[in-house]
C-alpha cells in the first residue's frame, strides 16, 4: 500500500504544470547579454575573420573560440579551410567545387581525366565509364604520377594549381 501512495504522488507531480518564475527568464537574458559582450571582445582580440570579406590570409581563418562556461558551436571551433568554407556558405558562395569528375569517357595515358587540386595529390574515386559500371575504387594520383583504376583502367592526372614552393608545416 505504501508503494501505491508513492506512485500516486509521483504521477501527480509529473502531471502538474511547471511554473517558471519571471526572474529565471530575466537572469537568462542578462547572462546571454554578458556572454555576447564577451564574444564580441574575444572576436576583436582574435583577429579572425567573421565574414568572407574579412579573410586576408591563413592567419585570419582562426576563430575566437567560445566564452568560458559555454559549449562552443562548430563555427566557433572551425579553423583554416573548414572556416573558409563556412564563411563562404554564409555569404552564399561555394568556395569548393563539388561537381563530379567527367565520367562520359575513360581516361587514357595520352588523354587522362584531369583533376584540379591545390595539393600535390588527391584521392579520386572511380565508378567506371559509363558512371556506375563498377563499385567505387579509390586511388591517389599525384602531380608527378597518374592514377589508374584497377577495374576499368581509366587514368586520372592531377593539375596542380597551388604555389610550387609553398611549405605548409
Amino acid at each position: 500500500m505504501l508503494s501505491a501512495i508513492r506512485t500516486r504522488a509521483l504521477v501527480g507531480a509529473i502531471r502538474r504544470p511547471m511554473v517558471v518564475s519571471r526572474a529565471f527568464g530575466t537572469t537568462r537574458m542578462m547572462r546571454n547579454a554578458a556572454s555576447e559582450e564577451k564574444q564580441v571582445k574575444m572576436r576583436e582580440q582574435s583577429g579572425g575573420a567573421y565574414s568572407l570579406e574579412q579573410v586576408s590570409g591563413p592567419e585570419s581563418l582562426i576563430g575566437a573560440g567560445s566564452v568560458e562556461g559555454e559549449v562552443p558551436t562548430d563555427f566557433d571551433q572551425a579553423t583554416n579551410l573548414e572556416r573558409l568554407e563556412m564563411l563562404g556558405l554564409m555569404a552564399g558562395v561555394k568556395v569548393f567545387d563539388h561537381t563530379p569528375l567527367d565520367s562520359s569517357r575513360k581516361g587514357t595515358l595520352e588523354n587522362p581525366i584531369i583533376v584540379d587540386s591545390y595539393e600535390k595529390y588527391r584521392y579520386v574515386g572511380c565508378t567506371g565509364s559509363p558512371a556506375g559500371s563498377h563499385e567505387v575504387l579509390w586511388m591517389r594520383p599525384s602531380a608527378d604520377k597518374v592514377g589508374r583504376c584497377w577495374e576499368c583502367g581509366s587514368v586520372y592526372k592531377i593539375n596542380y594549381l597551388g604555389i610550387e614552393d609553398e611549405h605548409h608545416h
